[in-house]
């Protein structure tokens, strides 16, 4: 039987002699794309333009291109050819520019993704889609309030079904996607169709605290299906913050994770023109974070690129370490009990009388808990 995903746990029961059939995903009706409004940070992207003389930058080798606040230049992505990876340790950077008026986040979370790739056996569409969204959820909730979590959910009509990621504050990830196998037709441009594997419907951002009375709840319509398209948009409308961000997972030719990573700039209200002018400068000439990655450059190197000529207050840089975020053994068991202990005393009772055990997998770590006859009875009477 499927239990439905909750905020923070999602598992699925099943009987160990049972074969178990492919669980279909929520079908949505196709909802009118969200426009984002256009802001200060905003005008970075659509002011700003490659100088004719300059090479575009090469992005069609790379599943994760740049992503700037929703523009729709450099969408897409394939997989890589490259040959070898210098990708640099996983580390999450903040740091503010020299004069203060902008807070740039960057992350190198290769190992991450890789993590958690393999943990879903998620085919290559599938792997950059959940990919992004849990760099994006790493950016969003790290360095947030002591025990606060960010949970994204995209929930689609695409093959994918729906996408969540929750991290907590100090860069601690995990995700799961409901078709770990969705892997839509390529692009007409032989790209990986990420947009499509999403499809339309409702992004939303949760954001929780143990001390609050209920967490604080933001939706927006999916704009793209690329992810940070659309997570820069639900920043702009439902929480009013100017920003920019990029995220990509570039594959090798085994479909091995080859770089990930990802940066938010967001621009404070008091920004100066000539501070908007030097970020036109510096975010449109970047080249992809895949390809930066891969290259060897670090977190830090990351957001140093992102602010050129304005520097960076290095006295206020914080740093964490991104990790995914397995669940606690001893907390995962007793979820797991009243999970069963929700299913009723008449499946509980089959189930005892047809196998005497049953296996409980949790969808976002995968771990796999076997209860025997007696915790079963357990359940039962907790009814």
């Amino acid at each position: 039987a499927e239990l439905p995903p909750a905020a923070g746990r999602a598992f699925v029961v099943r009987n160990p002699a049972s074969v178990k059939s492919p669980v279909p995903h929520h079908q949505m009706a196709t909802l009118t794309a969200a426009s984002a409004r256009v802001g200060r940070c905003a005008r970075v992207c659509s002011r700003a333009a490659t100088p004719a003389a300059a090479a575009p930058v090469p992005i069609s080798h790379t599943v994760g291109a740049r992503r700037l606040c929703a523009t729709p230049s450099g969408r897409g992505c394939k997989i890589t050819t490259h040959a070898s990876n210098q990708s640099s340790p996983d580390a999450i950077y903040r740091v503010m520019s020299a004069n203060q008026e902008v807070s740039v986040i960057s992350i190198v979370g290769t190992s991450v993704v890789s993590d958690a790739v393999t943990r879903h056996k998620t085919a290559p569409t599938a792997s950059a889609a959940l990919g992004r969204t849990m760099l994006a959820a790493t950016l969003l909730g790290t360095f947030k309030g002591d025990d606060e979590t960010t949970q994204i959910t995209f929930k689609g009509d695409g093959p994918i079904g729906q996408i969540i990621a929750i991290s907590d504050n100090t860069g601690q990830v995990k995700g799961m996607c409901s078709n770990p196998n969705a892997d839509p037709p390529l692009r007409a441009d032989g790209k990986l169709n990420v947009g499509g594997a999403v499809g339309k419907g409702i992004l939303t951002v949760s954001r929780a605290h143990p001390n609050w009375k209920a967490p604080f709840n933001g939706m927006v319509q999916i704009t793209t299906g690329e992810i940070a398209e659309d997570i820069a948009v639900y920043l702009q409308e439902s929480e009013q913050v100017n920003s920019a961000i990029a995220v990509g997972v570039s594959l090798d030719r085994n479909l091995n994770v080859l770089a990930a990573g990802g940066y938010m700039v967001q621009v404070l209200p008091f920004a100066s023109d000539e501070t908007i002018a030097a970020l036109e400068q510096s975010i449109p000439n970047l080249p992809s974070t895949t390809d930066m990655i891969a290259g060897g450059m670090t977190a830090q190197g990351i957001a140093e690129r992102v602010l050129g000529s304005l520097g960076t207050l290095a006295e206020v840089a914080t740093t964490s370490t991104p990790s995914y975020g397995p669940c606690d053994p001893t907390e995962l068991r007793g979820r797991m009990m009243r999970a069963l202990a929700s299913m009723g005393k008449e499946e509980i009772q089959s189930i005892i009388e047809e196998q005497g055990k049953v296996e409980v997998t949790c969808e976002f770590c995968k771990d796999a808990v076997v209860f025997t006859e007696d915790e079963l009875l357990g359940a039962k009477d907790e009814v």
